[in-house]
């Protein structure tokens, strides 16, 4: 039995969504191929994540600085454990699906806070004499993106997804695109139609 961490990065729905519209189909087939497995589902969008500010940054500073947890203020113990949750969330996974949309050629911000807070040195990578060394080797990582245009993989969210997850270990990665259908709008249901039969595919591999 396998532990499935889901980061819905996305506001909508899959009604309204072409990245969860194809997401809905690549969890449903998964769902029916492994009935055991657990599916744990982070909605950044109606979630506490918090960002590498003012309130998080002292925090860590302090603490690192050998300030007590109690003596911080509360909004800082507040950021700090949330922190603490969401890498210790993602320690816990076997795979992670993280579907987001390509806003403006980049991931959704509440995605990116997500990245900082699974990126910890010593928890996911340590440092060493030679570079940084990812701690998270052989967990597994299925990213669905929809795109208005046609990258091939090669848009900078994309590849930024692909180069994090690398960097704490996640080698095991599969891109599913949903692109092409503001550039070629006569053609969406064909472009949607292929998403979801690839992503079935995938699903059947995961």
């Amino acid at each position: 039995m396998a532990n499935v961490l889901f980061v819905k990065a996305h506001p909508l729905t899959g009604a309204q969504s072409k990245t969860l519209e194809v997401t809905d189909v690549f969890l449903n087939k998964y769902t029916e191929l492994n009935p055991t497995d657990t599916i744990e589902v982070l909605d950044l969008f109606d979630s506490y994540i918090p960002e590498l500010d003012n309130t998080l940054l002292t925090a860590m500073y302090a603490l690192g600085g050998g300030t007590e947890f109690s003596a911080l203020t509360a909004d800082q113990q507040k950021a700090i454990t949330r922190f603490g949750e969401l890498t210790d969330q993602f320690l816990a996974a076997d795979k992670i699906v993280i579907a987001n949309a390509l806003w403006n050629l980049n991931i959704p911000t509440k995605l990116k806070a997500w990245f900082d807070a699974i990126n910890v040195a010593g928890k996911t990578f340590r440092y060493t004499e030679t570079g940084p060394v990812p701690m998270t080797e052989g967990k597994k990582i299925v990213h669905i993106q929809s795109g208005g245009g046609n990258y091939d993989g090669a848009d900078f969210a994309s590849q930024y997804v692909k180069a994090m997850m690398n960097f704490v270990g996640v080698m095991d990665h599969t891109l599913i695109p949903v692109e092409g259908i503001d550039h070629h709008p006569e053609q969406k249901e064909e472009i949607m139609n292929a998403a979801k039969a690839n992503a079935e595919e995938v699903a059947a591999k995961f």
